[in-house]
């Protein structure tokens, strides 16, 4: 790979001004093609198969304007001893849900007065307005519409909020925290390498390359169902990978140019063939972590992560073409002012790498057993960890979607938004028997002690299909109303003697859905990372003993940042600080995200980490100095490729999309731990502990495994000076 490389990076120098142009012109008609052509996100998390899908695709064929967006609007009298049945509050709602019936695709508008939907207090109530079309094609002047029609009923002195799935608001990203991300980014480059020229290359490529990858996301959008948080996620990794792999290379380059001699198209070319092997090699690992979404067998899931790889694959790319142009064009600009002195003892390169490199070499036992207790100390609250997906209590305390969940909660109780809907499929059942069936069957759902109440059946044009409201008693997040559905679910049978079938939906009901068939895939999707994992390292360190120190360390860091989330979000911890709204079960899909990208990320680390530790080791034969030399060489740059990925990833804690802050968080303390624990110290200390016997392999797996050569040991042992290097030798 390495002598591949080299000769690629020669290629791209020859070239570097067509090199550059071609992903600027990629860029250009990507995004040309993205603003021209681009759909509509998609951010309803659906899964085939499972029940509440099953009867969402129920009512799209047999009820029809039940399936459409909802936009529920909630009023509230103001605190002046008024009720909202009081003739002028009455009959300023009543002029705006009127003006609401007259928006384009508007089937249906319910009024309060006539529905019942007036809390008992008088002083809330609620309206449903349903569109014709689902939330994911709802267009955003629908939306202005409803908010405008109801200025009558503010303009009287009500409080009007919205809600429902009609109202969900749409991702965004790019707000101030993101940019202070970026910003700390740029000053930890400009410290780990010396020079805003180098520290601003990284970003360039980062940039250019997260624009290609987030264009062709919202270009695919038209033909493919992609959630906003795929294309955050893309942004985060993209700007996260693009930075460090830029990095790496930049930062083998300039240490490079900082010996006598040193030839600059040369250096370049062995940057891109040593640190760029490293960079493939770990780069294939995210990519591939990333794609191995598609086992869970969950659409939006797999398309979260394809998005995802292909921006990281961007990113790999760039790195070896678009950074070495780059460099080329910088020429000596990059060279070091101060070049290393010839009398300058080798080992002092790195200074603070050798020194801690020698002090955890120095005492390995304490080092991992203090690691190890610090890490299962922070996963422990992983151990009551409850899935689900975030509802509208979890929304900015100011925004309209959190203010009208706390009204209806206030004039409703707890369990109102939480409401479940009972499909009744009475296809199988005689006409004369559909009714009674369906009203004992009303019945049998009140009886439940999880229910607080359950309204009449409202039945589609043809009577084949009802639809039953059921209010729990507990809110959406409570483990009491998981309990209750599976429990209607448990006693659905008995339905089914009658020949009806009974189907439970609702938002509530999908998140459950979706959190146990997340849940079923996750071991499956540990095993796939587990393995790849090994025979990945396996194949790149000729080690047995080094992959299963990786996979465990990996293992630590996933319990680790697991622990902390469920600290956080579901335990309600730091909800201050963080601006989380409320305590929530954990997004369902965050552990396996955080799996699948925390392992391409952890592999990136000890990649180049460990290969430093083989170059020194295949050199010298000498295990606990090629440790050491392995963090004198290799240290700085990783903690700084770390603090890069936190401050990025952090930056999006502060998001006001619930799902968008949970992955922030998760990824930017998974990325910590990995790196400044697991790598910085658990791998060192155990390499140290397992002395030459990490390097050994079985003679018979030697023969099997294919050689990579991430560290150049076959490249040319002598650089070739700008004058006396041919053509043929430049092909080497």
């Amino acid at each position: 790979m390495a002598s591949r490389l080299y000769a690629w990076a020669l290629w791209v120098i020859r070239r570097r001004g067509r090199v550059t142009a071609g992903w600027l012109l990629v860029l250009a008609v990507v995004g040309g093609l993205a603003l021209s052509l681009s759909g509509r996100t998609n951010d309803e998390f659906t899964v085939p198969g499972v029940e509440s899908q099953q009867a969402q695709d129920l009512l799209k064929e047999e009820f029809p304007q039940a399936s459409g967006a909802v936009a529920r609007v909630v009023f509230a009298s103001p605190d002046d001893g008024g009720k909202l049945t009081d003739p002028g509050y009455a009959k300023a709602v009543s002029a705006g849900l009127k003006k609401a019936a007259e928006i384009s695709g508007v089937t249906a508008v319910t009024d309060p007065a006539q529905t019942h939907t007036v809390s008992a207090s008088g002083t809330v109530a609620y309206a449903d307005v349903t569109f014709d079309v689902p939330p994911s094609d709802l267009s955003e002047q629908a939306r202005s519409e409803v908010r405008s029609a109801m200025d009558s009923a503010r303009e009287a002195g009500l409080e009007v909020e919205f809600g429902g799935t009609a109202m969900a608001p749409r991702t965004e990203i790019g707000g101030i925290p993101e940019v202070i991300g970026v910003v700390i980014a740029l000053i930890v480059l400009a410290v780990t390498l010396g020079s805003l020229i180098a520290a601003g290359l990284p970003l360039v490529t980062a940039v250019i390359g997260v624009g290609i990858g987030v264009l062709g996301v919202l270009f695919l959008t038209r033909f493919v169902d992609l959630s906003g948080t795929a294309t955050v996620l893309a942004v985060m990794l993209g700007l996260a990978v693009g930075i460090d792999y830029a990095l790496f290379i930049i930062a083998r380059h300039r240490e490079q140019l900082a010996e006598p001699g040193s030839d600059l198209d040369d250096s370049i070319a062995r940057a891109v063939a040593t640190a760029g092997s490293a960079v493939v090699f770990a780069g294939a690992t995210v990519v591939i972590a990333l794609a191995a979404l598609a086992a869970t067998g969950i659409p939006f899931l797999t398309a979260m992560g394809l998005a995802a790889a292909a921006t990281v694959l961007l990113a790999v790319l760039i790195a070896v073409s678009l950074v070495p142009a780059l460099l080329s064009f910088a020429g000596e600009r990059l060279r070091p002012r101060r070049p290393a002195r010839p009398e300058r003892p080798a080992r002092e390169a790195g200074a603070w790498g050798r020194r801690w490199g020698s002090a955890v070499a120095a005492r390995p036992v304490v080092v991992l057993v203090t690691g190890v207790v610090a890490l299962l100390a922070l996963a422990v609250p992983a151990l009551d960890m409850r899935l689900g997906l975030p509802s509208n209590a979890a929304r900015p305390t100011d925004s309209t979607q959190h203010k009208s969940y706390d009204l209806l909660t206030e004039g409703f109780g707890p369990g109102f938004n939480a409401a479940l809907a009972a499909v009744v499929d009475v296809r199988a059942v005689p006409d004369d028997r559909r009714q009674t069936t369906v009203t004992a069957l009303r019945a049998k759902l009140a009886e439940d002690r999880g229910v607080a109440a359950v309204a009449q059946p409202v039945a589609n044009a043809r009577g084949t299909v009802y639809v039953i409201g059921v209010v729990p008693r507990t809110g959406p997040d409570d483990q009491a109303t998981t309990d209750l559905v599976h429990r209607l679910r448990d006693n659905a049978p008995a339905v089914g003697k009658s020949g009806a079938t009974l189907y439970l939906a609702g938002t509530t009901a999908a998140a459950i859905d979706v959190s146990g068939k997340l849940a079923g895939a996750l071991p499956l999707f540990v095993a796939i990372i587990v393995v790849l994992a090994f025979i990945l390292l396996t194949a790149a360190f000729r080690s047995l003993l080094i992959p299963l120190k990786a996979v465990l360390g990996f293992l630590l860091s996933v319990a680790a940042a697991t622990g902390a989330s469920v600290w956080v979000f579901q335990d309600g911890h730091l909800n201050g600080p963080l601006s989380v709204a409320s305590a929530a079960p954990v997004t369902c899909f965050l552990p396996v995200l955080l799996i699948g990208v925390l392992f391409g990320l952890a592999m990136d680390y000890e990649v180049f980490l460990v290969s430093r530790m083989r170059e020194h080791h295949e050199h010298t034969g000498e295990a606990k100095e090629a440790v050491v030399a392995g963090m004198a060489r290799s240290g700085r740059v990783v903690c700084a490729a770390a603090l890069i990925m936190t401050a990025v990833f952090a930056g999006f804690i502060f998001n006001d999309d619930p799902i968008i802050k949970s992955i922030g968080f998760s990824l930017a303390i998974g990325v910590a731990i990995d790196a400044f624990i697991v790598r910085m110290a658990l791998v060192p200390a155990a390499m140290a502990l397992l002395g030459r016997h990490a390097w050994k392999l079985p003679a018979w797996l030697d023969r099997l495994l294919p050689h990579i050569d991430i560290e150049g040991a076959g490249l040319p042992p002598r650089a070739a000076t700008s004058a006396d290097r041919t053509p043929e030798a430049s092909a080497v």
